[in-house]
């Protein structure tokens, strides 16, 4: 497995910084979901078609790759979700040019379970997912909300008809919001799980508390277990939301002792 960090967690980091960071931890690679006060991968002034071949070259001589491009999209979202799919389709074309090869999409944008219309979301991912497969994109929808259950994640994936298509195993919102072991959401949901994010926290009078990883109530062993038991060599990528929760502890820190405490579990499972 490979490891990496969501941008999500350095907020105020230049890409330089993010980059450089993660080289300097020996991490794989770097999730983006936005740098600086920019939120949209595609205007993000490293990806513009003036400086992405250098950017690109850059990565690949530091070792270091981006496994996804995370979008906000929200496709069962019925207010959001014409420009989402707009959205989808930008991350798309900008995957595309970058050899990047999954961009991340969701069905609501809240990780607790909230309404929405999801026929229409699996219809605008199924269209999503036949579009980006002329980029050798696969768009990867997110267990989240109403989708961190693994059964109504197989039927909304079913319901697409799209051959081009994966899901993004927020290991969080299975055990928090679905009450499901890894164990379980591994055996179900097999080789759909194309990229992974972690975190760890613990329930404190019924709100959920953010940890730094080994100090929460995640199961994030058996995760890793379950992972290694199906063959699963892609992404392991910290999602640290200080970018939403401005209080957490700092980046560096959190990052540091991701790698070291990741590297720990890794070496242990069998």
């Amino acid at each position: 497995m490979k490891l990496s960090f969501s941008t999500l967690g350095c907020p105020r980091w230049t890409f330089n910084e993010v980059i450089s960071t993660a080289k300097d931890l020996g991490l794989d690679g770097v999730e983006i979901r936005g740098i600086g006060d920019n939120m949209y991968a595609p205007d993000i002034e490293e990806f513009s078609k003036t400086d992405i071949d250098a950017t690109l070259k850059r990565l690949e001589s530091i070792g270091l790759s981006i496994p996804i491009l995370t979008s906000g999209a929200a496709l069962a979202d019925k207010e959001k979700a014409p420009s989402s799919f707009v959205e989808a389709c930008a991350y798309v074309n900008l995957a595309g040019r970058m050899g990047v090869p999954f961009i991340r999409v969701m069905g609501t944008g809240e990780p607790q379970v909230t309404p929405g219309d999801f026929d229409l979301g699996a219809r605008l991912y199924g269209l999503l997912c036949e579009y980006a497969a002329l980029f050798g994109v696969t768009p990867l929808i997110e267990t989240n909300g109403a989708l961190s259950a693994s059964e109504r994640m197989l039927a909304f994936i079913k319901s697409t008809g799209s051959k081009n298509c994966g899901i993004l195993w927020d290991i969080h919102h299975t055990a928090c919001f679905a009450g499901e072991e890894p164990k379980l959401t591994v055996e179900k949901l097999g080789d759909l799980i194309k990229h992974v994010h972690v975190k760890d926290s613990s329930i404190i009078d019924g709100r959920v508390e953010y940890r730094m990883m080994g100090y929460g109530s995640i199961p994030v062993t058996d995760a890793l277990q379950a992972l290694k038991d199906i063959n699963y060599g892609g992404f392991v990528s910290l999602e640290w939301v200080k970018r939403w929760k401005p209080d957490l502890q700092e980046p560096g820190i959190v990052f540091a002792h991701f790698k070291s405490f990741m590297d720990m579990l890794l070496s242990n499972i069998v």
